[in-house]
């Protein structure tokens, strides 16, 4: 084997030194173009490929931005091909929003519905084609059921019978489909889903109807079973009207309250009490209306009515006037024949009578029109009750002090609400919620006091503990007071003191200087040698030192005199 590749790369060498310049160019260009052309298919059968939502193009764009909008609502990246195919990431999420958009009805008019099953098979036989047909739209269909997020598991069966020559003998096309909810769905309560899951049936499976499709639990309940349901619905529905009569009181509550509390505060207004009676049943009304003919309209721009009305227009009259006298003429038919005159106008026959007969025929036209409505939900009755309490206030003595009971709380006077101030309370709150008489509503507004005992004992607390803080802050500053007036005091007598006690030494201080000054002095003049001890002679020279200071710095000797006076 090495030999042979030796063998091979030496042929491969002699024949390269045998070619020109522009063959080895040729050949050089070939492999790049050769490993260009790799690397391209390589990437490009890399690239992710693209599943379609619904094969068939959808050429109405507005049902087709309504179908992406609903997608990317899933947080799902769509495409759009030229041909006007929705493209998706994968498969799987192919089949999921297959199946919200045949759940939520999304599918668009004259779209293949076995487009959406499309899936190529090779056959041989008529036989194995349907049966192949059926296992297509039975996995789909189950793959489908799988993608919905409320399945943990689906088994689905699809019968397709035979078609027979009579229709009278053909059986209907049956489905069954038997769910495994995941933990926490609520898949076999909610009713809207498990009518998804018929559609996708009915739109995969031609002919298939609901009276034919069974859907169960694992336990075998039902859950297609609308028509057991209808207890369910009704509960439901009134559930739901319940709510819209709850959030009907609960708005006016709140705005009125609001109003309420605005005026008169929200501690006086704490609560309103609001009954709304609603009819939710589906009226259909019919109104014939006649009303007066408008001969002129009301002119533009005046400040009264000037419009003219007539009730109808004659459009016909006839006057028609009888006159007879003479003898009253009893015709009794031919000769020989009884007449049928009865016996007691028989009797009455050729008598004189006399007969005026007036007769006035008007045909009138009026203005009338048909109403036809449907009146569902309307409002039966709205009772409103409400309480405003009065104001309160501290009562105080001349000082300006309150006014404290025997038992020792501060002494309060109320003053109720004015009639005025309820029945303008109460007119608001009519126009707030449409009063009407005719239907039976009622607005009632009372003043009635509110328990405020807890509330009043919490601020005779508040206003004593304020007032012991207040007397014992009082207290302590006088205290520190008359501890830093003590602390003055003992300070100026310590001065004085201590000053007294400086002078006193500086005179005797001064008395010892001058006898010793005396005394020197006499021994000078007496001839004597004196000698002086160490601290004497250390006060001379301070002495002198302070006086030749004194002399040469007088400004510096007069500021620290200065600073010892204000020292003492």
């Amino acid at each position: 084997m090495i030999e042979f590749i030796k063998r091979l790369l030496g042929q491969i060498t002699a024949l390269w030194g045998k070619w020109s310049i522009v063959q080895k160019i040729i050949l050089v260009a070939v492999v790049v173009i050769a490993i260009g052309g790799i690397a391209v298919l390589v990437a490009v059968s890399s690239s992710p490929n693209m599943a379609p939502v619904i094969d068939a193009p959808i050429r109405d764009e507005t049902a087709r931005d309504r179908i992406i909008t609903r997608i990317n609502q899933e947080g799902v990246k769509t495409t759009v091909s030229p041909a006007g195919i929705i493209m998706v990431n994968d498969e799987e999420t192919a089949r999921r929003m297959r199946a919200i958009l045949i759940r939520e009805d999304m599918i668009p008019s004259g779209t293949d519905p076995w487009a959406i099953f499309d899936r190529d098979r090779w056959t041989i036989t008529d036989f194995e084609r349907k049966v192949n047909v059926r296992r297509a739209i039975t996995s789909m269909v189950t793959e489908h059921i799988k993608a919905l997020d409320d399945v943990d598991d689906a088994s689905v069966i699809i019968n397709i019978p035979e078609k027979t020559l009579f229709l009278a003998d053909q059986e209907p096309v049956s489905a069954s489909v038997i769910l495994t909810p995941k933990p926490g769905s609520d898949i076999t309560q909610n009713r809207k889903k498990i009518e998804g899951i018929q559609k996708i049936l009915k739109f995969a499976v031609e002919g298939l109807t609901d009276d034919n499709i069974g859907i169960t639990d694992l336990n075998g309940l039902v859950l297609n079973d609308f028509k057991g349901l209808s207890d369910w619905d009704r509960l439901s529905r009134i559930e739901r009207e319940t709510q819209i009569v709850r959030d009907l009181e609960t708005q006016y509550r709140k705005d009125i309250l609001k109003s309420l509390q605005k005026i008169f505060t929200a501690d006086r207004v704490r609560d309103l009490n609001i009954k709304i009676d609603m009819d939710m049943s589906k009226k259909a009304v019919d109104t014939e209306e006649y009303y007066p003919i408008t001969l002129k309209e009301r002119t533009p721009g005046l400040s009264y009515d000037d419009s003219q009305f007539t009730e109808s227009v004659t459009i016909s009259q006839s006057t028609s006037n009888t006159a007879w006298k003479g003898t009253g003429f009893n015709p009794e038919g031919p000769p020989g024949v009884e007449g049928q005159t009865a016996p007691a106008f028989r009797d009455m026959s050729n008598l004189y009578g006399e007969v005026t007969q007036t007769t006035n025929t008007h045909n009138e036209v009026i203005n009338n029109r048909k109403i036809q409505e449907e009146k569902s939900p309307a409002i039966d009755r709205v009772t409103v009750s409400v309480n405003i309490d009065g104001s309160w206030k501290w009562k105080y003595d001349e000082k300006k002090k309150p006014v404290l009971q025997a038992d020792g709380s501060i002494e309060r006077e109320y003053t109720p609400v004015p009639a005025a101030d309820l029945a303008a309370a109460q007119a608001l709150i009519r126009d707030a919620i449409g009063f009407s008489a005719g239907r039976g509503d009622s607005v009632t507004v009372q003043n009635i006091r509110f328990d405020r005992t807890r509330e009043f004992g919490a601020e005779d607390s508040a206003y004593f503990r304020e007032q012991q803080i207040r007397q014992t802050f009082l207290l302590l500053l006088i205290g520190i007071a008359v501890l830093l007036a003590g602390f003055v005091v003992f300070r100026l007598i310590s001065r004085e003191m201590e000053k007294r006690r400086r002078m006193r030494e500086e005179e005797l201080s001064r008395q010892q200087q001058a006898m010793r000054e005396s005394a020197l002095l006499e021994a000078e003049n007496e001839g004597v040698d004196v000698s002086m001890s160490v601290e004497e002679k250390r006060r001379m020279d301070l002495h002198e030192n302070a006086i030749n200071m004194a002399k040469e710095h007088p400004g510096d000797v007069a500021q620290l005199i200065r600073t010892w006076l204000m020292e003492e």
